[in-house]
């Protein structure tokens, strides 16, 4: 009984170690595995390898948020990226998300579509990848730092056509429920469809989705509801990054379209808002500026969660300065599958590999990070 009393009074002077309830979750500590494309689902299939990656990073009481998971086949953009439109996907996350229960670990699904950020050969039919505009992306180095991907020119969605994307959005939803995950995150950052639609220097429609912030966010705001309405809001999350320029998605005032979109979720009430810091402009490119996530967090009446470039240290801080609730990690989550252990001892971390982040070994990389334990 002691030495329970101990560990208590240990973790309670680490910040990130503390108790957090989100809403019907009850959070051990507020360590979040952040969202991160493995691309080592076979097919758009999820593979038996991932019940082992994602149980190594389960611990009782902490919150997983999965990898960014294809709402429908207009929505990929490359290989071997997991989806949930189909019986077979469902069925295949079943035994993934059980492990994470069997571990005490609460388990969301981040759902997503590619928009422009695709070309045909992803397309069913070879079509031309959707978009909220037709505007060419131009050629990108890869996340591995070396490839060039290339786009084809995108279709722009009508405005009749857009229900049918949130319907897909809301379909996902519930086959998420029905793979028994807890909950779903909206993609709604880095680029892809939704960021597309809500980014000025994307977005160059006249109808009700261009034009204001006002109209530049509905649609990811009709998403919410749809989603909200079909699995509850206390199962929803939503990930947005205002100030990213990634895949060519920026905007004039990131300020005050994070600060709308905000607003806006307050009257829904979901489980949280997950934002990436204005640091982070780039995927792999961390700056120092000016710009701050405070006020979004002064305005935002639900569960703050916070990523980007966060170290042990400035995650303690950020929690307790209160510029956050929870912090999600994860290049540092990818290399130190026991991250929450590793910070509660203050123990050293293992150095990630940038090169196997997204290659298809379904070991090497992915499941052969050592664990503190198994250390000598």
């Amino acid at each position: 009984m002691e030495n329970k009393v101990v560990e208590e009074k240990q973790h309670m002077n680490i910040p990130l170690m503390t108790p957090y309830k989100m809403g019907n979750f009850h959070l051990s500590h507020r360590v979040v595995l952040a969202p991160l494309s493995r691309q080592r689902s076979y097919g758009n299939i999820p593979q038996p390898h991932a019940i082992l990656y994602y149980s190594q990073r389960s611990t009782n009481g902490g919150l997983l948020i999965g990898e960014a998971t294809v709402i429908s086949e207009t929505g990929r953009m490359c290989n071997d990226t997991p989806g949930i439109w189909t019986k077979e996907q469902v069925e295949a996350w079943k035994p993934i998300v059980n492990e994470v229960h069997a571990k005490g670990g609460i388990f969301f699904s981040q759902i997503w579509h590619a928009g422009r950020v695709s070309s045909k050969d992803f397309q069913p039919n070879g079509q031309d990848p959707i978009s909220c505009t037709d505007k060419l992306l131009t050629p990108q180095i890869r996340s591995n730092g070396i490839d060039v991907a290339h786009f084809t020119p995108p279709r722009r969605l009508t405005t009749d056509e857009t229900p049918q994307i949130v319907n897909e959005f809301r379909l996902a939803a519930r086959n998420a429920i029905e793979a028994g995950f807890d909950g779903v995150e909206i993609h709604g950052a880095h680029g892809y469809l939704i960021d597309q639609f809500m980014k000025d220097q994307v977005n160059d429609r006249t109808d009700k989705y261009g034009g204001s912030l006002e109209n530049r966010c509905r649609f990811a705001l009709e998403i919410v509801e749809a989603v909200a309405n079909e699995i509850g809001s206390d199962r929803v999350g939503i990930r947005i990054s205002p100030f990213a320029n990634y895949n060519e998605s920026g905007d004039t005032n990131p300020s005050a379209l994070g600060l709308y979109m905000v607003e806006s979720l307050n009257k829904y009430d979901i489980a949280y808002c997950h934002v990436v810091e204005p640091r982070m402009k780039t995927a792999c490119e961390k700056i120092e500026c000016g710009e701050s996530l405070v006020p979004l967090r002064k305005a935002y009446k639900g569960t703050f969660i916070v990523a980007g470039g966060y170290d042990r240290e400035d995650g303690n801080r950020v929690v307790v300065e209160d510029r956050a609730d929870l912090v999600a990690y994860g290049r540092l989550f990818i290399s130190n599958p026991d991250l929450p252990k590793r910070f509660e001892l203050n123990a050293p971390l293992n150095k990630y590999n940038r090169e196997t982040f997204y290659t298809s070994d379904p070991v090497i990389g992915y499941t052969d990070y050592p664990m503190l334990e198994t250390m000598t």
